[in-house]
C-alpha cells in the first residue's frame, strides 16, 4: 500500500516557522527605527522627572512653599502669553530629546593602531611554530593577516593584552608538554613580562585561550575560617576552578575569597602533606597556619629543624604536646607518635570487632608537623643514631584510619634526603616561593597552567591535592608573633588564635626553677618541653631534649616496648 504524502502545511512547517521568525525580527527592527524619536523623548522625560523629584527632596521643608509659589507663577505667566502653551510644549520636548540621547560612547569596531601592531607582531612570532611547508591552506604564513588567527582579544588601559583566543592548525602537537611549553613561554614573553598568564588548551577545538591573572591577595591575615572539622585552609586561589568561597575579615572590610581546602581524616584521599620551597618562601608560615587550625579540634606535635624558635609561641599551649628542636627530643617524640598510632589502630580494631564505636581518644586528630626534618637526618648520621624519618613510616602508612596526619616541610634542594615513605605517602603537595617549571613539575607531578614569576611575595606558590588540578596559592599571613619584624596587626591576629597556656606550663615557670643545661647537639638550651593536659585523658609523653630515652606509659604499649619510667618531676602529663 503506497504511503500518502503529508499535507503541505505539515511538511513545510519548519520553513514556515523560520520565515515567521525572520519576519518578526524584521518588523521589530523597523518598529525600533520608526519609534526611536519617541523612545528618546520618553527617556528624556523620565530623566527630567527624576531630576525634579531629587530637587524637591533636597529642598528644605521651610522653603517648599516658596518653591511651589514660584512654579505656579511661571505656569500662570506662560498660560497667559500668546502661544505660551505651544512654546512651552516645544521647549519641553526639546529638553527631553536632549536629555534622552544615548550618552554611552560607541565602542570601536576593532583595535587601534598600537594594538593592531602588537597583534601583528605576536602573529609573526607564532608563524615558525604553527606553519608547515605541506599545508595547502596555511593559517600562519609570513606576511599573512592575524584576523583569522585571533578571533577574540582584550586589552587593558596601557595597551597590553589581557585576554587572547588563538586558533592553531590541527596538526600541531598540542598533546606534548614540550610543545605547549614553547608556545606558553613565547606568549608570556611577547605579551609582557611581570604578569601571570593562564593557558587553557582546547585540543578538540584547536584553540588556546590566554588570560592574564590578577594578583592574589597577599594581605589576608590569619583568622578563624568558616570550615568544618577535618578541613584545613592552605591558602587562597583564583575563582576559575574553585566554586567555594570563604567570608574573610580584612580590617573593617569583609570579602569572599576562594580557598584551597585540604580535607583530612578517615575518609581523606590525601591524608598527608608535603610542602617545599626556597629559604624565606613561607613554608614555616604554612606550618604555623596549619597548626593554629589543627589546635581547634586536635593535638599537635611540632618538630623544628630550623632551630630559630619559629614555633616558640606554641610552646606550653593547650593541645600542643611538644615543640622539639633537639635530636634526642625529636627521636622520643616520633617514637611516641609511632606507638600512639599503633595503639589507636589496636583500640579501634577491638571496638570494630565488638560492634562498638571507636574510643573517644582514637577519634581526636593527632597532627605531626615537621619543619626541615633533613637537618636531623644529617645530625643522626653524624652521631650514629637512628634517622628520625624512619620513625614516620607507621604514622604515614597507617595514619589515616588512626586520625594521625603528618605534614612535612623542607627546602627544594633537600628533597632528595627525604625518605621513600615521606615521598610516597604525602600526596597533597605545595610549592612556595620562586621555582622553575621543572622544580614545580618534580614536586607536583604535573606542570602548572600558569607561568611562574621570578619575584613573588612570601607564601606564594602552587598547590595540588592528589591527582587534582594545580592551583595558585597564597598562604595567609601567619608570622611569628615574637619576631620584632612582625607588624602589630599580624602579631595581634596570631596572638588571638593561640590557645591558652596549660597548667603545667605555669607551674614550670616558677622563679625557683633551676637553669637547664645546654644541648650538646645544637648548642641551645635543652629544656623539658611540656605536654598539655586537657579534660580528656591523653597518652603520657616525656618530651625532653636530653639524651635519655622517651618513655610511653600506655598499658597497651608497655608490654610491647619496655621503656624507662618517667620521673614524676619531669613528666608533664598523666597516664590514661
Amino acid at each position: 500500500m503506497a504511503r500518502r504524502p503529508l499535507p503541505r502545511i505539515l511538511s513545510n512547517r519548519g520553513a514556515h516557522l523560520a520565515r515567521g521568525r525572520e519576519l518578526a525580527r524584521t518588523a521589530a527592527d523597523g518598529a525600533t527605527d520608526v519609534l526611536h524619536p519617541l523612545i528618546t523623548i520618553a527617556r528624556g522625560l523620565r530623566r527630567l522627572a527624576s531630576a525634579g523629584r531629587r530637587r524637591w527632596l533636597d529642598t528644605p521643608k521651610d522653603r517648599r512653599g516658596a518653591l511651589l509659589f514660584l512654579v505656579a507663577s511661571v505656569i500662570l505667566a506662560v498660560a497667559l502669553l500668546p502661544y505660551g502653551p505651544l512654546l512651552a510644549a516645544i521647549t519641553l520636548m526639546a529638553a527631553a530629546a536632549w536629555q534622552g540621547r544615548n550618552l554611552t560612547p560607541a565602542a570601536p569596531d576593532g583595535p587601534d593602531e598600537s594594538q593592531a601592531q602588537r597583534l601583528r607582531s605576536l602573529y609573526d612570532a607564532l608563524v615558525p611554530y604553527f606553519s608547515s611547508a605541506g599545508d595547502p591552506n596555511p593559517l600562519y604564513t609570513h606576511g599573512g593577516t592575524w584576523e583569522k588567527a585571533f578571533p577574540a582579544y582584550e586589552f587593558d588601559g596601557t595597551g597590553r593584552i589581557t585576554r587572547l583566543v588563538i586558533v592553531y592548525p590541527a596538526y600541531y602537537t598540542d598533546s606534548e608538554a614540550e610543545s605547549r611549553a614553547r608556545i606558553e613561554h613565547l606568549l608570556a614573553a611577547k605579551s609582557g613580562r611581570g604578569r601571570e598568564y593562564h593557558f587553557a588548551w582546547d585540543e578538540e577545538g584547536n584553540e588556546l585561550t590566554v588570560q592574564v591573572l590578577a594578583p592574589l591577595p597577599a594581605d589576608i591575615a590569619a583568622q578563624r575560617f568558616v570550615t568544618s572539622p577535618g578541613e584545613t585552609v592552605l591558602g587562597f586561589t583564583d575563582p576559575t576552578q574553585v566554586r567555594r568561597t570563604l567570608p574573610l575579615t580584612h580590617g573593617e572590610e569583609r570579602r569572599d575569597v576562594p580557598p584551597v581546602v585540604w580535607r583530612t581524616g578517615i575518609r581523606s584521599t590525601e591524608p598527608h602533606l608535603l610542602a617545599a620551597g626556597q629559604p624565606g618562601s613561607g613554608t614555616t608560615t604554612l606550618l604555623r597556619s596549619v597548626a593554629l587550625q589543627a589546635l581547634l579540634h586536635g593535638d599537635v606535635v611540632i618538630v623544628d629543624g630550623g632551630g630559630t624558635g619559629e614555633y616558640a609561641c606554641l610552646t606550653g599551649r593547650d593541645g600542643v604536646l611538644a615543640v622539639e628542636c633537639g635530636l634526642a627530643g625529636v627521636l622520643g617524640s616520633l617514637q611516641w607518635a609511632a606507638h600512639e598510632t599503633e595503639r589507636r589502630l589496636t583500640a579501634a580494631n577491638r571496638a570494630h570487632q565488638a560492634g562498638d564505636p571507636p574510643p573517644e581518644d582514637t577519634r581526636r586528630p593527632l597532627w605531626i608537623l615537621l619543619d626541615r626534618p633533613s637537618t636531623f637526618t644529617h645530625l643522626a648520621a653524624a652521631d650514629g643514631r637512628e634517622d628520625p624519618q624512619s620513625l614516620l613510616q607507621v604514622p604515614l602508612r597507617h595514619g589515616r584510619p588512626a586520625n594521625v596526619t603528618v605534614v612535612v616541610a623542607d627546602q627544594l634542594d633537600s628533597l632528595e634526603t627525604l625518605s621513600t615513605a615521606v615521598r610516597q605517602h604525602t600526596r597533597a603537595r605545595v610549592v612556595l616561593g620562586p621555582a622553575t617549571s621543572e622544580q614545580v613539575t618534580a614536586v607536583l607531578g604535573t606542570p602548572p597552567r600558569t607561568t611562574p614569576l621570578d619575584h613573588v611575595p612570601a607564601g606564594r606558590g602552587y598547590a595540588r591535592l592528589g591527582t587534582g588540578p594545580v592551583h595558585r596559592l597564597q598562604v595567609p599571613a601567619t608570622p611569628n608573633p615574637y619576631d620584632d619584624a612582625t607588624g602589630d596587626d599580624h602579631r595581634q591576629a596570631v596572638l588571638e588564635l593561640l590557645p591558652a597556656r596549660s597548667v603545667q606550663d605555669h607551674a614550670r615557670a616558677e622563679p625557683e626553677r633551676t637553669a637547664p643545661e645546654p644541648d650538646p647537639v645544637h648548642g641551645v638550651t635543652a629544656d623539658t618541653m611540656s605536654v598539655d593536659k586537657n579534660s580528656r585523658d591523653k597518652p603520657p609523653l616525656d618530651l625532653t631534649a636530653t639524651d635519655k630515652t622517651t618513655t610511653d606509659t600506655h598499658t597497651a604499649n608497655a608490654e610491647k616496648t619496655p621503656l624507662e619510667p618517667v620521673p614524676a618531676e619531669s613528666a608533664a602529663t598523666e597516664s590514661s
